[in-house]
């Protein structure tokens, strides 16, 4: 099979990637993808239950997307050496085992050790996406990519909620029991459903590994859109694990509220199929800079004036994710574009250091809440993607503009 040429089927056909591919393919990228989220709004729950402390508590999300940034160095290069269904679904198994050891766990380091399982068993997403590039015709790849990646991060943002009502209602272990259930179900899903695709690539594990750092070198527009997006998804992390503190001790929000407060924000995932549509058209190097300003702004009303309360963080999480996902996308659609064989690897890397970022934000969330409260977070939150933006201003501009 030439890179390019379609996955084949499991009777040695060839699929065509149609709406109702695209659509499950959503839907499997955002009930897995859900699996690193669930902690994030209620860690003020689990961590007094296992006796852990509240400064401790945000290493639960910084570490479930450690594990996640593993696996995605580590397992998702695989996608260009194995065949990618089965692939999957040995991850999936591996995450519906996490999940349910999650649910019983009481131990605090243990709990953290399974965050970090659940985390790097959640990476079949990751293989999936590639799948559906090599499926989709070059002229609507960015079309497709956005389509899916609505469903991705549609998962990241209703996870919040859903764990938050779940947890209210139910106890934070519903949850994670919860998840575990579903993704038997998703993996059943791609077990009958996902067509089988045997990569071309002849190499060794370690061959394949070692390939990353070449990528690397060789490819500055990988290099550029890793560094914008791993700076734009650190100053997301951050919001959405320190929000939920403010929303908790300042506004006195009960685990509903803060549910609706994150569905509110759930509208930012509308940007994915527009950031496709316009990278299809020719329109990337401009769009990138509207995303990467939108990113750097959304921070405003918290630095303005205090007094914009809860709506003006609704504003900030609604904007940011917005210009996040957005960016993502259209870094998606370039990376793809670069070397079709690549794509897992050129995935790997690129999403890896978009889940250091995030963790690096996670991990600083407590901290900078607890020292300075919400005007220190945002001012720091809003730090990240003003280095991104500045960086694409002197840099990378001129980089994109000469491989679009």
């Amino acid at each position: 099979m030439t890179p390019n040429a379609p996955a084949a089927d499991r009777n040695g056909g060839t699929v065509k990637l149609t709406q109702g591919m695209i659509a499950l393919f959503a839907f499997c990228c955002g009930a897995i993808v859900a699996n690193l989220y669930y902690a994030q709004p209620i860690t003020e729950l689990i961590a007094p239950d296992i006796h852990m402390s509240s400064g401790t508590a945000s290493l639960i999300v910084s570490l479930t997307q450690i594990g996640y940034a593993f696996g995605l160095f580590f397992l998702v290069p695989l996608g260009d050496l194995l065949e990618n269904r089965k692939l999957m679904i040995t991850t999936a198994i591996v995450s519906i085992f996490s999940l349910a050891l999650a649910a019983v766990t009481h131990q605090p380091n243990a709990f953290l050790a399974v965050s970090l399982l659940v985390g790097f068993s959640s990476v079949a997403v990751q293989i999936l996406i590639p799948l559906a590039a090599h499926l989709a015709p070059d002229e609507s790849r960015g079309r497709v990519v956005g389509n899916i990646m609505s469903g991705l991060l549609l998962g990241i943002l209703l996870s919040r909620p859903i764990s938050s009502v779940v947890a209210g209602h139910f106890g934070w272990r519903a949850v994670f029991g919860s998840a575990a259930v579903l993704m038997a179900i998703v993996t059943a899903v791609l077990a009958l459903t996902i067509p089988r695709r045997q990569p071309s690539h002849q190499a060794t594990y370690f061959q394949l590994i070692h390939s990353l750092g070449e990528l690397v070198v060789t490819l500055p527009v990988l290099r550029h859109r890793a560094l914008y997006q791993g700076l734009m998804f650190g100053t997301f992390s951050l919001f959405w694990t320190a929000v939920p503190i403010e929303l908790t001790r300042h506004y006195g929000l009960s685990q509903n509220g803060i549910a609706v407060f994150a569905l509110v924000g759930a509208m930012g995932a509308t940007s994915a199929p527009v950031a496709g549509r316009l990278a299809d058209a020719g329109h990337t190097v401009r769009a990138t800079l509207i995303a990467l300003v939108v990113g750097a702004l959304a921070f405003t009303p918290a630095l303005i004036h205090p007094a914009w309360g809860v709506g003006g963080l609704v504003v900030t999480g609604v904007v940011l994710d917005f210009a996040v996902q957005m960016n993502m996308v259209l870094g998606q659609r370039e990376i793809y574009a670069l070397h079709a064989a690549s794509r897992n690897r050129l995935n790997a890397l690129y999403m890896t250091s978009i889940f250091i970022g995030g963790a690096i934000g996670s991990a600083l969330a407590s901290s900078l809440y607890d020292h300075g409260g919400w005007t220190l977070t945002a001012t720091v939150a809003s730090v990240f993607p003003i280095i991104a933006l500045l960086h694409y201003l002197v840099v990378g501009r001129s980089v994109a503009a000469a491989n679009a």
